[in-house]
């Protein structure tokens, strides 16, 4: 299984920095799944329920909330800048 170094950062700090398989978020364009891999590219984010599926089948996958924010994908590297981030469903 492929794994990135992803980073959830917001005004508060970094809410996750670590591994992950997969990044579920809704950019300005609609629905995105960020893998190990991906092309690199920048887009907006909307407020949308962010899930991160963790490398590990000890560890829950993570579910979160934005309220927007900006997605960098750049290497082996994706950084989910967000003005607000919750963790849990709402």
């Amino acid at each position: 299984m492929n794994t990135f170094h992803l980073i959830i950062a917001s005004p508060d700090g970094n809410l996750f920095d670590g591994q992950a398989y997969m990044l579920t978020v809704r950019g300005s364009e609609g629905e995105l799944a960020i893998l190990a891999g991906h092309v690199p590219f920048v887009t907006t984010v909307v407020p949308c329920e962010c899930k991160v599926e963790l490398p590990s089948e000890d560890e829950d996958d993570r579910i979160g909330h934005t309220d927007g924010g900006l997605l960098s994908v750049a290497g082996d590297t994706v950084t989910l800048l967000s003005s607000s981030f919750r963790w849990g469903k709402e």
